[in-house]
C-alpha cells in the first residue's frame, strides 16, 4: 500500500512539473502560463529553458515512480526546486494570479514529495 502511495506522489508531482512545458513553444505559451510578456528575447529565452527543465524534472520524477533506485535523486531535485521557488516567491511578493497558481501548484508538489520521502525513509529503515 505504501508503495503505491509513493508512486501515486512521485506521479502526480511529475505532472505537476510538466505544466509548464509548453512554454518551449514560446512567447504566447508563456504568456498564457504567467502572465507576463516575454518581449525581450533574453527573458523569453531564460523561460523556455525554465520550460525545459521543469519537462526534465518531470519525467525523473515519473520514472522515479517506477524505478525505486531513482527516488532518493527525483525527490531530493523536486523538493530544492519547488521549496527554492516558493522561498524566491514568498521573499519578493507582488506576484501576479498566474504566478500565484504556481506556488498553490509548488505547495502541492512539496506536500506530495515529503510524503513519498516519509514513506521511502520509513522503508529505508532510517525512522
Amino acid at each position: 500500500m505504501l508503495n503505491r502511495i509513493t508512486i501515486a506522489c512521485l506521479m502526480l508531482a511529475g505532472v505537476i512539473h510538466l505544466l509548464p512545458l509548453p512554454g518551449v513553444l514560446g512567447a504566447g505559451q508563456l504568456t498564457r502560463l504567467y502572465g507576463v510578456a516575454a518581449g525581450d528575447a533574453n527573458v523569453g529565452i531564460l523561460l523556455q529553458h525554465r520550460a525545459v527543465l521543469f519537462g526534465l524534472l518531470g519525467v525523473l520524477l515519473i520514472a522515479a515512480a517506477f524505478r525505486p533506485e531513482l527516488r532518493a535523486i527525483a525527490l531530493v531535485a523536486g523538493l530544492a526546486s519547488t521549496v527554492s521557488f516558493l522561498v524566491i516567491a514568498w521573499g519578493v511578493g507582488g506576484y501576479n494570479a498566474q504566478v500565484a497558481r504556481v506556488v498553490v501548484a509548488d505547495l502541492l508538489a512539496v506536500v506530495l514529495l515529503l510524503v513519498a520521502a516519509g514513506i521511502e525513509w520509513r522503508k529505508s529503515g532510517a525512522a
